[in-house]
Protein backbone atom coordinates (compact mmCIF):
# COMPACT_ATOMS: atom_id res chain seq x y z
CA UNK A 1 0.00 0.00 0.00
CA UNK A 2 3.08 2.43 0.43
CA UNK A 3 4.57 2.06 -2.95
CA UNK A 4 1.64 3.34 -4.60
CA UNK A 5 0.66 5.99 -2.23
CA UNK A 6 4.09 7.23 -2.54
CA UNK A 7 3.96 6.94 -6.45
CA UNK A 8 0.92 8.49 -7.02
CA UNK A 9 2.06 11.09 -4.46
CA UNK A 10 5.13 11.61 -6.90
CA UNK A 11 2.82 11.40 -9.97
CA UNK A 12 0.80 14.29 -8.77
CA UNK A 13 3.40 16.45 -7.82
CA UNK A 14 4.79 16.26 -11.72
CA UNK A 15 1.31 17.22 -13.26
CA UNK A 16 1.60 20.03 -10.51
CA UNK A 17 4.79 21.44 -11.88
CA UNK A 18 3.72 20.90 -15.50
CA UNK A 19 0.42 23.08 -15.01
CA UNK A 20 2.89 25.62 -13.24
CA UNK A 21 5.48 25.79 -15.78
CA UNK A 22 2.60 26.08 -18.30
CA UNK A 23 1.14 28.93 -16.27
CA UNK A 24 4.06 30.74 -16.52
CA UNK A 25 4.53 30.00 -20.06
CA UNK A 26 1.17 31.67 -20.90
CA UNK A 27 2.10 34.50 -17.91
CA UNK A 28 5.31 35.17 -20.14
CA UNK A 29 3.80 35.02 -23.64
CA UNK A 30 0.43 36.89 -22.17
CA UNK A 31 3.27 39.18 -21.75
CA UNK A 32 5.06 39.36 -24.51
CA UNK A 33 1.52 40.54 -26.31
CA UNK A 34 0.58 42.75 -23.75
CA UNK A 35 4.20 44.02 -24.23
CA UNK A 36 4.19 44.29 -28.21
CA UNK A 37 0.72 45.82 -27.81
CA UNK A 38 1.40 48.40 -25.23
CA UNK A 39 4.26 49.81 -27.52
CA UNK A 40 2.36 49.57 -30.66
CA UNK A 41 -0.09 51.90 -28.73
CA UNK A 42 2.89 53.98 -27.96
CA UNK A 43 3.78 54.29 -31.23
CA UNK A 44 0.57 55.20 -32.48
CA UNK A 45 0.34 58.23 -29.63
CA UNK A 46 4.27 59.52 -30.14
CA UNK A 47 4.79 59.22 -33.96
CA UNK A 48 4.91 61.80 -36.48
CA UNK A 49 1.67 62.87 -37.29
CA UNK A 50 0.13 63.05 -40.87
CA UNK A 51 -0.51 66.69 -41.27
CA UNK A 52 2.02 68.22 -44.56
CA UNK A 53 1.97 71.67 -43.21
CA UNK A 54 0.36 73.66 -40.19
CA UNK A 55 -3.59 73.92 -40.15
CA UNK A 56 -5.88 75.50 -37.90
CA UNK A 57 -8.95 73.35 -36.40
CA UNK A 58 -11.95 74.94 -34.86
CA UNK A 59 -13.08 72.94 -32.01
CA UNK A 60 -16.91 74.20 -31.22
CA UNK A 61 -18.30 74.75 -28.18
CA UNK A 62 -20.19 71.32 -26.36
CA UNK A 63 -18.55 69.01 -28.74
CA UNK A 64 -17.51 65.32 -27.44
CA UNK A 65 -14.20 63.33 -26.94
CA UNK A 66 -15.68 61.25 -30.00
CA UNK A 67 -16.88 64.45 -31.98
CA UNK A 68 -12.99 65.96 -31.65
CA UNK A 69 -11.52 62.59 -32.70
CA UNK A 70 -13.87 62.57 -35.64
CA UNK A 71 -12.91 65.92 -36.33
CA UNK A 72 -9.23 66.20 -36.44
CA UNK A 73 -9.49 62.95 -38.65
CA UNK A 74 -11.50 64.75 -41.12
CA UNK A 75 -9.06 67.79 -41.05
CA UNK A 76 -6.08 64.88 -41.57
CA UNK A 77 -4.40 66.04 -38.47
CA UNK A 78 -4.79 62.65 -37.38
CA UNK A 79 -4.80 59.07 -38.64
CA UNK A 80 -6.16 57.35 -35.93
CA UNK A 81 -9.58 58.26 -33.90
CA UNK A 82 -8.46 55.45 -31.35
CA UNK A 83 -5.46 56.96 -30.48
CA UNK A 84 -6.47 60.06 -30.00
CA UNK A 85 -9.53 58.66 -27.47
CA UNK A 86 -6.70 56.40 -25.67
CA UNK A 87 -4.74 59.38 -24.76
CA UNK A 88 -7.40 61.76 -23.72
CA UNK A 89 -8.02 58.74 -21.51
CA UNK A 90 -4.64 58.11 -20.02
CA UNK A 91 -4.06 61.72 -19.47
CA UNK A 92 -7.53 62.13 -17.44
CA UNK A 93 -8.31 65.16 -20.13
CA UNK A 94 -11.78 64.13 -21.15
CA UNK A 95 -13.44 67.28 -19.45
CA UNK A 96 -10.23 70.07 -20.12
CA UNK A 97 -10.58 69.58 -23.86
CA UNK A 98 -11.67 73.16 -24.43
CA UNK A 99 -13.60 74.89 -27.33
CA UNK A 100 -11.44 77.54 -29.82
CA UNK A 101 -9.63 77.34 -32.47
CA UNK A 102 -6.04 75.84 -32.40
CA UNK A 103 -2.84 76.01 -34.76
CA UNK A 104 -1.97 72.24 -35.00
CA UNK A 105 1.67 72.31 -35.99
CA UNK A 106 2.96 70.23 -39.06
CA UNK A 107 3.81 66.74 -37.91
CA UNK A 108 1.88 66.48 -34.78
CA UNK A 109 1.84 63.66 -32.91
CA UNK A 110 -1.93 62.30 -31.39
CA UNK A 111 -0.16 63.45 -27.94
CA UNK A 112 1.04 66.80 -28.94
CA UNK A 113 -2.53 67.73 -30.11
CA UNK A 114 -4.10 66.60 -27.00
CA UNK A 115 -1.66 68.56 -24.98
CA UNK A 116 -2.72 71.44 -27.29
CA UNK A 117 -6.27 71.28 -26.94
CA UNK A 118 -6.70 70.71 -23.51
CA UNK A 119 -3.79 73.72 -22.29
CA UNK A 120 -6.52 75.79 -23.48
CA UNK A 121 -4.51 78.42 -25.08
CA UNK A 122 -6.56 79.03 -28.48
CA UNK A 123 -5.36 80.66 -32.05
CA UNK A 124 -5.66 84.30 -31.48
CA UNK A 125 -7.46 86.19 -34.26
CA UNK A 126 -7.04 90.04 -34.84
CA UNK A 127 -9.41 92.90 -35.67
CA UNK A 128 -7.75 96.05 -36.95
CA UNK A 129 -9.15 99.41 -36.54
CA UNK A 130 -7.26 102.40 -38.45
CA UNK A 131 -6.74 105.59 -37.07
CA UNK A 132 -9.33 107.90 -38.49
CA UNK A 133 -12.36 105.37 -38.58
CA UNK A 134 -15.74 106.62 -38.00
CA UNK A 135 -17.74 104.92 -36.05
CA UNK A 136 -20.19 103.41 -38.41
CA UNK A 137 -17.25 102.36 -39.90
CA UNK A 138 -15.85 100.54 -37.17
CA UNK A 139 -19.36 99.00 -36.20
CA UNK A 140 -19.44 97.71 -40.04
CA UNK A 141 -16.14 96.31 -39.57
CA UNK A 142 -16.95 93.91 -36.77
CA UNK A 143 -20.49 93.45 -38.09
CA UNK A 144 -18.45 91.86 -41.20
CA UNK A 145 -15.88 89.86 -39.41
CA UNK A 146 -17.24 86.33 -40.00
CA UNK A 147 -15.45 85.25 -36.86
CA UNK A 148 -17.36 87.04 -34.31
CA UNK A 149 -20.54 85.94 -33.17
CA UNK A 150 -24.19 87.95 -31.88
CA UNK A 151 -25.47 91.02 -32.97
CA UNK A 152 -24.57 94.33 -32.31
CA UNK A 153 -26.72 95.67 -29.76
CA UNK A 154 -24.83 98.97 -28.37
CA UNK A 155 -24.25 102.23 -30.82
CA UNK A 156 -21.54 104.39 -29.58
CA UNK A 157 -20.94 107.94 -30.18
CA UNK A 158 -18.27 109.24 -32.37
CA UNK A 159 -14.98 109.63 -31.14
CA UNK A 160 -15.90 107.18 -28.60
CA UNK A 161 -13.62 103.82 -29.60
CA UNK A 162 -10.02 104.24 -29.67
CA UNK A 163 -8.81 102.71 -33.47
CA UNK A 164 -6.18 99.86 -32.56
CA UNK A 165 -5.59 96.05 -33.17
CA UNK A 166 -7.69 93.78 -31.17
CA UNK A 167 -6.87 89.97 -30.38
CA UNK A 168 -9.98 88.07 -30.05
CA UNK A 169 -10.88 84.14 -29.93
CA UNK A 170 -13.11 82.63 -32.81
CA UNK A 171 -16.70 82.95 -31.46
CA UNK A 172 -16.14 85.87 -28.94
CA UNK A 173 -19.08 88.59 -28.84
CA UNK A 174 -19.60 91.09 -31.26
CA UNK A 175 -20.82 93.78 -28.31
CA UNK A 176 -17.35 92.36 -26.59
CA UNK A 177 -15.14 93.84 -29.26
CA UNK A 178 -17.07 97.20 -29.13
CA UNK A 179 -17.01 97.50 -25.27
CA UNK A 180 -13.14 96.76 -25.46
CA UNK A 181 -13.04 99.77 -28.18
CA UNK A 182 -14.78 102.20 -25.67
CA UNK A 183 -12.93 100.76 -22.36
CA UNK A 184 -9.62 101.36 -24.42
CA UNK A 185 -10.46 104.86 -25.18
CA UNK A 186 -12.12 106.10 -22.02
CA UNK A 187 -8.67 104.41 -20.07
CA UNK A 188 -6.99 106.10 -22.52
CA UNK A 189 -8.11 109.83 -22.22
CA UNK A 190 -8.43 109.85 -18.32
CA UNK A 191 -3.87 108.77 -18.57
CA UNK A 192 -3.25 111.73 -20.99
CA UNK A 193 -5.75 113.94 -19.24
CA UNK A 194 -3.75 114.00 -16.09
CA UNK A 195 -0.66 114.55 -17.68
CA UNK A 196 -1.97 117.23 -19.94
CA UNK A 197 0.17 120.59 -21.03
CA UNK A 198 -1.32 123.85 -18.74
CA UNK A 199 -3.40 126.64 -20.13
CA UNK A 200 -4.88 124.94 -22.87
CA UNK A 201 -7.65 126.28 -24.53
CA UNK A 202 -9.33 123.18 -24.01
CA UNK A 203 -12.52 122.34 -20.95
CA UNK A 204 -12.98 118.65 -21.04
CA UNK A 205 -11.72 115.24 -22.06
CA UNK A 206 -14.76 115.04 -24.71
CA UNK A 207 -13.10 118.60 -25.95
CA UNK A 208 -9.85 116.83 -26.41
CA UNK A 209 -11.07 114.20 -28.30
CA UNK A 210 -12.80 116.50 -30.97
CA UNK A 211 -9.86 118.12 -31.36
CA UNK A 212 -7.94 115.14 -31.75
CA UNK A 213 -10.21 113.99 -34.49
CA UNK A 214 -9.88 116.96 -36.74
CA UNK A 215 -6.16 116.53 -36.08
CA UNK A 216 -6.32 112.95 -36.75
CA UNK A 217 -7.82 113.52 -40.41
CA UNK A 218 -5.26 116.32 -41.31
CA UNK A 219 -2.24 114.29 -41.04
CA UNK A 220 -0.99 110.85 -41.02
CA UNK A 221 2.19 111.58 -40.57
CA UNK A 222 3.33 110.70 -37.57
CA UNK A 223 5.79 113.58 -37.03
CA UNK A 224 3.38 116.09 -37.86
CA UNK A 225 0.50 115.73 -35.33
CA UNK A 226 1.97 117.54 -33.05
CA UNK A 227 2.72 120.54 -35.01
CA UNK A 228 -1.05 120.14 -36.63
CA UNK A 229 -2.26 120.06 -33.36
CA UNK A 230 -0.63 123.48 -32.21
CA UNK A 231 -1.70 125.52 -35.55
CA UNK A 232 -5.41 124.59 -33.82
CA UNK A 233 -3.95 125.58 -30.33
CA UNK A 234 -2.61 128.82 -31.23
CA UNK A 235 -6.04 129.08 -33.45
CA UNK A 236 -8.74 128.82 -30.50
CA UNK A 237 -6.27 130.97 -28.44
CA UNK A 238 -6.34 133.30 -30.89
CA UNK A 239 -9.96 133.41 -31.92
CA UNK A 240 -9.21 132.62 -35.19
CA UNK A 241 -11.75 130.03 -37.05
CA UNK A 242 -10.26 126.30 -37.24
CA UNK A 243 -10.61 126.38 -40.99
CA UNK A 244 -10.78 122.73 -41.41
CA UNK A 245 -11.50 121.00 -44.28
CA UNK A 246 -12.02 117.35 -42.47
CA UNK A 247 -14.62 118.81 -41.02
CA UNK A 248 -16.70 120.34 -43.29
CA UNK A 249 -16.61 116.93 -45.23
CA UNK A 250 -17.94 115.62 -42.24
CA UNK A 251 -21.32 117.67 -41.91
CA UNK A 252 -21.41 116.68 -45.91
CA UNK A 253 -21.02 113.15 -45.85
CA UNK A 254 -20.90 112.22 -41.82
CA UNK A 255 -17.17 110.65 -42.30
CA UNK A 256 -17.53 108.67 -45.80
CA UNK A 257 -15.04 109.80 -48.38
CA UNK A 258 -16.29 112.90 -50.63
CA UNK A 259 -14.53 111.76 -53.93
CA UNK A 260 -13.60 115.38 -54.84
CA UNK A 261 -12.66 118.50 -53.85
CA UNK A 262 -14.65 120.93 -51.74
CA UNK A 263 -16.80 123.43 -53.43
CA UNK A 264 -16.71 126.93 -53.11
CA UNK A 265 -20.45 126.93 -51.60
CA UNK A 266 -19.37 123.72 -49.54
CA UNK A 267 -17.06 126.09 -47.54
CA UNK A 268 -19.62 128.72 -46.99
CA UNK A 269 -22.60 126.24 -46.30
CA UNK A 270 -24.24 126.57 -42.68
CA UNK A 271 -23.42 123.61 -41.07
CA UNK A 272 -22.54 122.91 -37.21
CA UNK A 273 -19.54 120.95 -38.55
CA UNK A 274 -18.36 123.75 -40.76
CA UNK A 275 -15.44 125.25 -38.92
CA UNK A 276 -14.80 127.90 -41.94
CA UNK A 277 -18.28 129.29 -40.90
CA UNK A 278 -18.30 128.38 -36.92
CA UNK A 279 -16.38 129.42 -33.96
CA UNK A 280 -14.63 127.00 -31.91
CA UNK A 281 -15.14 123.08 -31.94
CA UNK A 282 -18.06 121.63 -33.90
CA UNK A 283 -20.56 119.69 -31.75
CA UNK A 284 -18.79 116.14 -31.69
CA UNK A 285 -15.48 114.74 -32.87
CA UNK A 286 -15.39 113.99 -37.02
CA UNK A 287 -14.14 110.21 -35.94
CA UNK A 288 -12.00 108.26 -33.87
CA UNK A 289 -8.84 109.33 -32.95
CA UNK A 290 -5.49 107.04 -32.09
CA UNK A 291 -3.60 107.56 -29.01
CA UNK A 292 -0.93 109.80 -31.07
CA UNK A 293 -3.13 111.97 -32.64
CA UNK A 294 -4.78 112.45 -28.53
CA UNK A 295 -1.82 112.75 -27.04
CA UNK A 296 -0.60 115.14 -29.68
CA UNK A 297 -3.40 117.64 -29.23
CA UNK A 298 -2.96 117.13 -24.79
CA UNK A 299 0.86 118.20 -25.40
CA UNK A 300 0.87 119.91 -28.56
CA UNK A 301 4.36 121.40 -29.81
CA UNK A 302 4.93 125.02 -28.78
CA UNK A 303 5.31 126.67 -32.30
CA UNK A 304 3.58 130.13 -33.81
CA UNK A 305 1.81 128.67 -36.50
CA UNK A 306 -1.42 129.24 -36.97
CA UNK A 307 -1.67 127.93 -40.91
CA UNK A 308 -0.28 124.89 -42.90
CA UNK A 309 -0.81 123.29 -46.13
CA UNK A 310 -0.12 120.26 -48.47
CA UNK A 311 3.37 120.12 -49.52
CA UNK A 312 3.05 117.30 -52.35
CA UNK A 313 5.35 114.94 -50.15
CA UNK A 314 2.49 113.77 -48.29
CA UNK A 315 3.59 116.21 -45.22
CA UNK A 316 2.44 119.50 -44.93
CA UNK A 317 4.23 122.82 -45.29
CA UNK A 318 3.38 125.41 -42.03
CA UNK A 319 3.50 129.02 -41.89
CA UNK A 320 3.32 132.36 -39.00
CA UNK A 321 1.69 134.38 -41.37
CA UNK A 322 -0.92 134.66 -44.40
CA UNK A 323 1.37 135.86 -46.36
CA UNK A 324 3.47 132.93 -45.94
CA UNK A 325 0.79 130.96 -45.92
CA UNK A 326 -0.48 131.89 -49.36
CA UNK A 327 2.87 131.31 -50.88
CA UNK A 328 2.76 127.98 -49.36
CA UNK A 329 -0.71 127.41 -51.46
CA UNK A 330 0.52 128.52 -54.93
CA UNK A 331 3.10 126.39 -54.85
CA UNK A 332 0.64 123.40 -53.99
CA UNK A 333 -2.09 124.32 -56.77
CA UNK A 334 1.32 124.34 -58.73
CA UNK A 335 1.70 120.61 -57.87
CA UNK A 336 -1.71 119.87 -58.30
CA UNK A 337 -1.56 121.30 -61.88
CA UNK A 338 1.62 119.56 -62.79
CA UNK A 339 0.15 116.45 -61.43
CA UNK A 340 -3.76 116.42 -63.21
CA UNK A 341 -1.74 117.37 -66.87
CA UNK A 342 0.12 113.68 -66.59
Amino acid sequence: MGKPSKYRQKQHGGIVKSFLLFFLFLIFIGGAVAAGAAWKIHDMITRAGPLPEEKIVWVKSGMSVNSISQLLLSEEAIDSELAFKITVRVRQVQSSLQAGEYLIPARSSVDDIVQILSEGNPYLRNITFPEGITTAQALKTVQENDKLSGEITITPGEGELLPETYAFVRGDQRDDIIKRMQSAQGKLIEDLWENRAADLPIDSKDEAIILASIVEKETGVDGERAKVASVFINRLRKGMRLQSDPTVIYGITQGEPLGRGLRVSELQGETEYNTYVIRGLPPTPIANPGTDAIAAVLNPAETDYYYFVADGTGGHAFSRTLAEHNANVRIWRQIERERNSN
